[in-house]
């Protein structure tokens, strides 16, 4: 029984991680999209081809991935006691930071849609980074543990 559990947990590990590289993926590319919408024409054939892009990074990427990596990650986190860990809390919190964060690009690219397009190319460009940060924060605390 416990190398049926052991090997439970294996895969959800793998699932876990191949899911939050889809995640981040696509984190990292729906901002890089917006840029490049909001350089083309309003109402031109271009601006449209960039919506359709961006509905289908979220749709088929962005927003499977962030309910897969939440599953298996409670689970992972149930399965291994982390809820009492103070590592995990910050991991924790960084993911929820990333999922609010996900959660405004998803709004941002609806308004873009509208012909809204309330932020610069090189304001689109810093948040870019947002994802970087958080993932460097919460490999540290999965990897180190430190607390």
């Amino acid at each position: 029984m416990e190398w049926v559990l052991s090997m439970t947990y294996l895969w959800l590990k793998a699932g876990h991680i191949i899911f939050v590289i889809f995640w981040m993926a696509g984190l990292f590319m729906l901002p890089r999209y917006f840029v490049y919408h909001q350089e083309s024409d309003p109402g031109s054939a271009e601006e449209a081809r960039w919506i359709d892009r961006e509905a289908k990074l979220r749709k088929i990427i962005l927003t499977p991935a962030i309910i897969v990596v939440w599953v298996l990650g409670l689970l992972l986190a149930h399965t291994i006691g982390a809820f009492s860990q103070g590592w995990f809390h910050i991991k924790l919190a960084a993911v929820l930071g990333l999922s609010a964060y996900h959660m405004w690009l998803v709004g941002y690219s609806k308004a873009l849609a509208r012909g809204e397009r309330r932020l610069s190319g090189k304001k689109l460009r810093m948040l870019n980074e947002v994802p970087g940060l958080a993932a460097a924060v919460i490999v540290v605390m999965v990897v180190l543990k430190p607390f």
